[in-house]
């Protein structure tokens, strides 16, 4: 049983409709793919819970709000740089929501990369979890729309001179893509960490970066099947893949879970700190 559902949740799931004698394939949207996994017992039990942790910016980072085209607010977590510049990057949250671990993680990346501003986005809308149930709920909950429109409102935010890079882990790992994706032309950057990746080829080659993939080779959920699969459509939308695999599992780079492996975790930070300083 455990099988077949890895299989319907990891496999191309479709759906096929006629036309004008032509047959259309429509595939399962890779936050919705995400999203079913929280559904699964195992997945949510992958998930250590996060030890508390109470991050004191050192920064003069803040919590703003900004206007969404939907005609709804959005928060995010922002740190800006003493001397003004355009170069952005944008951080997204695990699946537990803009906790303190990712206004530190944003913090680092401030301090490290330098020149930069840097832009926790909220996906969840005010919603913070601090156990499973919640953490699942919020993720199944979450629109790829409303998501969309975040990025959008932030885009407005930061001006049509910005330029930005995008990381996220778990749940943001997939959302730092669609970012990406949704950035457009100003995109000059993107990291993944064990996130879910857009399938859709033609998607893909509207991408304006190449892309830092980072995963755990013990995830059972983000695994070589999935990632080899990105590989694949990565090159034939003619797009640049960096890919750095890590004998831990997944959630091994965030310091608060209990799962946290502290050698990976620094050595995929400074790949990570060494991309978005090629980039700005």
């Amino acid at each position: 049983m455990k099988t077949n559902i890895l299989i319907l949740l990891l496999g191309m799931v479709t759906s096929m409709s006629w036309a004008q004698n032509d047959i259309t394939i429509c595939h399962t949207p890779a936050t919705e793919k995400f999203a079913l996994f929280a559904s699964n017992k195992s997945f949510n039990n992958e998930h250590q819970m996060p030890r508390a942790y109470v991050h004191v910016s050192e920064a003069g980072g803040e919590m703003i709000t900004f206007a969404c085209a939907d005609g709804m607010k959005a928060n995010a977590y922002v740190i800006m740089a003493e001397k003004k510049t355009n170069n952005w990057i944008f951080v997204f949250q695990e699946w537990w929501g803009l906790n303190d671990n990712i206004k530190k993680w944003s913090e680092d990346l401030f301090t490290e990369v330098g020149n930069v501003n840097v832009m926790a986005l909220d996906m969840y809308d005010g919603k913070l979890a601090t156990d499973r149930e919640n953490a699942g709920k919020y993720m199944q909950a979450f629109k790829q729309d409303r998501g969309n429109a975040i990025v959008k409102g932030a885009m407005n935010y930061v001006g049509k001179n910005a330029k930005v890079g995008t990381v996220g882990w778990c749940f943001g790992g997939g959302q730092s893509l669609q970012a990406a994706l949704t950035v457009g032309k100003q995109t000059v950057g993107c990291v993944m960490y064990y996130g879910m990746p857009e399938e859709d080829v033609n998607r893909l080659k509207t991408l304006n970066s190449d892309v830092l993939n980072i995963w755990a080779t013990k995830d059972q959920w983000i695994n070589k099947e999935v990632m080899d699969k990105f590989e694949v459509n990565m090159k034939a939308a003619g797009k640049k893949l960096t890919v750095y695999a890590y004998d831990a599992d997944h959630g091994f780079a965030n310091p608060s879970n209990a799962i946290f492996d502290e050698e990976a975790y620094k050595d995929s930070r400074a790949k990570t700190i060494a991309y978005f300083k090629s980039k700005f």
